[in-house]
């Protein structure tokens, strides 16, 4: 059988000039969040099956790319469970661990969770965390969206403050800002998943359905005030309730005041305080003197997994269909591993959302550093070759990026190729100095 060229569906290969940027973009990002005083960690792609089925992931629970058992272990597994493996109940016997121990991470947080519970004696407190790295989703391929793909998420644990909120957004805008994403106008929406249980209950909506309600009110940026009613109704929801929501969410201002208004509208002490929380965070953030930062309260903010408590946002811009960053506070997610809660909060940069809209933006958000390529006349003597390695040496050394390659024959074509690659200068060196 003949090897296969392409890679595996879901996943692709990255091409220089693509890797050039991405590794610039990550390095700007991290380089903004050390600033803001975060540490860098790595936690292992591979994470117990347990965790990752422990029902906080959301709908990322069902695309968990789970790894089959091996050798010895597999071996007493297929005589353990036998028949249970054959037709329909080989799904189940997969999910409930009978093949599979271990799984490919869908996210960082759940295993900075675990890491945090296991070394939590030995780190500061409140923890700072930065994490860079692939994650693993058996989703269906589409434009911007691949089963393997880097995240860039800043944590803080141990801080049951909005402090830690405010701090997030500040390093989260300000990375942004300094790949010069400010050009797509991007904003930061806000909300509490406090509110949407209360809205909930304010608009008379049976509490049992709040799972399936807010995965209706979670489509409103995308199907509209009307789509939302609308299937609220389809699903046999009491029109009074559907007509109270409506009315509560179109009278909602965006900013810190239309938060007051809206948890004041509510009424409850739970929303009272979700209020109190936003308005605050909105109020110090806006208020920041150092660049614009646009927040605006949204709340039909859901976000989709279950982990979250409290505090939860998203960056959006309209170069992109869907947000390009995301979080949320997830006080409980530690304690599922210790027994006792934990105050978390995390943020989280879509990173290859950003890179496709950069991709196909063409401008080049992220100006080009000086590359210089080196063309040597092949047969040059040994003598003068140490010369040329010599002074390229210095150059490096005083953080210049040199390539040295040998001269083609056709050297027009290798310049053209050279100067798409971004090299801004090109020097040659002859056998015969003199005559060139």
């Amino acid at each position: 059988m003949a090897f296969i060229k392409k890679p595996v569906t879901g996943m692709r290969d990255i091409l220089p000039g693509e890797m050039e940027l991405r590794v610039r973009l990550q390095g700007i990002i991290r380089e903004t969040y050390l600033r803001y005083g975060f540490t860098e960690i790595e936690t292992p792609l591979v994470e117990h099956i347990g965790n990752l089925t422990g029902k906080q992931g959301g709908e990322n629970e069902k695309l968990i790319f789970k790894i089959l058992k091996r050798g010895e272990s597999l071996k007493r597994s297929l005589e353990t469970f036998g028949e249970s493996l054959k037709g329909d109940d080989a799904a189940n016997a997969l999910d409930g661990g009978a093949l599979t121990e271990e799984g490919l991470r869908y996210d960082l947080t759940l295993p900075l969770s675990r890491y945090y519970a296991a070394n939590s004696g030995q780190l500061p407190q409140p923890f700072k965390a930065l994490q860079m790295g692939p994650v693993f989703r058996a989703d269906r391929p589409q434009k911007g969206r691949f089963r393997q793909f880097t995240q860039c998420d800043i944590d803080i644990l141990g801080d049951p403050t909005n402090l830690a909120e405010k701090e997030l957004i500040l390093a989260t805008t300000e990375a942004l800002h300094n790949i010069g994403f400010d050009r797509y106008d991007f904003y930061v929406a806000i909300n509490d998943r406090r509110f949407l249980f209360e809205l909930i209950r304010y608009a008379g909506f049976p509490e049992d359905d709040a799972e399936e309600i807010l995965i209706t009110l979670d489509k409103a940026d995308k199907i509209g005030a009307e789509g939302v009613d609308k299937e609220l109704s389809e699903m046999g929801y009491a029109e009074e309730s559907i007509l109270k929501l409506r009315k509560l969410l179109d009278g909602c201002g965006t900013d810190a005041a239309g938060v007051k208004a809206f948890a004041s509208a509510i009424g409850t002490e739970t929303a009272m305080n979700a209020g109190e929380n936003v308005s605050d965070i909105m109020d110090s953030v806006t208020g920041f003197k150092g660049r614009k930062i646009r927040l605006k309260f949204d709340p039909t903010l859901v976000r989709g997994m279950g982990y979250y408590t409290g505090t939860i946002f998203e960056i959006k811009t309209d170069a992109f269909g869907s947000s390009v960053g995301g979080g949320g506070r997830y006080d409980r997610m530690v304690g599922r591993f210790i027994g006792q809660d934990t105050p978390a909060v995390g943020f989280s940069i879509g990173f290859e959302r950003i890179m496709s809209i950069l991709m196909e933006d063409g401008s080049g958000l992220i100006k080009n550093e000086d590359k210089s390529a080196w063309l040597i006349e092949k047969g040059m003597p040994e003598d003068r070759l140490k010369e040329i390695f010599n002074e390229a040496g210095e150059k490096r050394s005083e953080g210049h990026r040199i390539l040295m390659v040998w001269m083609a024959k056709n050297k027009k074509f290798q310049k053209e190729g050279l100067t798409a690659q971004g090299y801004t200068e090109i020097r040659e060196f002859y056998i015969n100095e003199l005559k060139h």
